[in-house]
C-alpha cells in the first residue's frame, strides 16, 4: 500500500475532492484503488495506492502527471526534473522552482537571473520582472529544469537552468507567432466553459494542457491574448491569467538598449 507524492498542487478553484474524481478517471482501466490522502505543506498531492497494479500505476502516474522525488538522494547533477514556480518576485535575482524535494529538508531549484537572460533574452540584460512578465513565469506555472549544481550541506537551493524540453516548447510557441493566454488555477472544463459563455470560441484555436490546472489558450491569428484577459477573467476569477505574446517578446529583446 504505497503512498506517493504527485507533482500536482491543489490551489485556485480546485480541491482534493475534484482531484480525486480526476484521479479515478485516469486510473479507471487499472486494477488499483487510488485515493487522495492529503497534501504536503507546499500543496503537493499525496495518493495511496491499493491493488495488484500498484507498480504499473506508479509508472503510469509518473508519465501522465509526474511523481515527486521527495528525497534529495533521488536528484542528481545534470538530471532533468519537473516542478512549479514559487515566489516569482521582481525583487529577487533568481527564479525559484519547487521540485518536490522535502526529505530530509526542503530543497528548491534556483535559476539565476544571468542564466535566464542567456537562455531567454539572447544575453540581453532584461530585469527579472520583465522576464517574468514576457514568459509568464508566475507562481504555480509548471517548469522543466536541468539541475547544473549539487545539493550542498546547509544549503536549500540547487542551481538550475531551463531544460531542453522547456526551451523547445518556448521555441515552438515563438515560431507559431500566435498569442497564448496562460491560465493557472483552473481545470480544462472550467477554461472551456469560460471561452464558451464568454462567446470567444471564434477567437481560440485550441486549449493546450500544461498540467491539470495549467493551460495555454491558443489565440487565432489577429487575436491578442491581452485583449482576452478582461473578457475571460470574470469567468475564471480564481485563476491567474498571463498573456504570452511572441511579437512583444521579439520587439523587446531585439531592442539595442534597455
Amino acid at each position: 500500500m504505497p503512498t506517493i507524492t504527485l507533482l500536482e498542487k491543489v490551489y485556485g478553484a480546485f480541491n482534493q475532492q475534484r482531484f480525486q474524481t480526476k484521479l479515478a478517471s485516469l486510473c479507471k482501466d487499472l486494477k488499483v484503488e487510488a485515493r487522495v490522502v492529503g497534501k504536503t505543506s507546499r500543496g503537493w498531492v499525496q495518493v495511496e495506492l491499493t491493488g495488484e497494479d500498484e507498480r504499473v500505476t506508479i509508472e503510469f502516474l509518473n508519465r501522465e502527471i509526474g511523481v515527486a522525488p521527495v528525497s534529495i538522494d533521488k536528484v542528481k547533477k545534470f538530471s532533468t526534473v519537473k516542478g512549479k514556480i514559487i515566489s516569482a518576485s521582481e525583487k529577487k535575482q533568481e527564479l525559484t522552482v519547487d521540485i518536490g524535494v522535502y526529505s530530509p529538508r526542503v530543497i528548491d531549484a534556483s535559476i539565476p537571473l544571468e542564466r535566464l537572460q542567456a537562455q531567454l533574452a539572447d544575453g540581453k540584460k532584461l530585469p527579472l520582472h520583465r522576464l517574468i512578465e514576457l514568459f509568464c513565469l508566475r507562481d504555480y506555472a509548471p517548469l522543466h529544469v536541468k539541475l547544473i549544481g549539487d545539493a550542498k550541506p546547509g544549503h536549500d537551493l540547487i542551481e538550475a537552468e531551463f531544460s531542453e524540453t522547456q526551451l523547445s516548447k518556448l521555441t515552438q510557441w515563438m515560431n507559431s507567432s500566435l498569442d497564448r493566454l496562460i491560465s493557472l488555477g483552473a481545470t480544462l472544463s472550467q477554461v472551456e466553459h469560460a471561452i464558451k459563455v464568454g462567446g470567444h470560441k471564434r477567437d481560440v484555436v485550441r486549449v493546450e494542457a500544461l498540467g491539470l490546472l495549467e493551460h495555454a489558450i491558443v489565440c487565432k491569428l489577429g487575436t491578442d491574448a491581452i485583449g482576452l484577459t478582461p473578457k475571460l477573467g470574470p469567468h475564471l476569477y480564481k485563476a491567474t491569467l498571463a498573456p504570452f505574446s511572441p511579437r512583444k517578446i521579439r520587439r523587446i529583446i531585439n531592442k539595442s538598449s534597455f
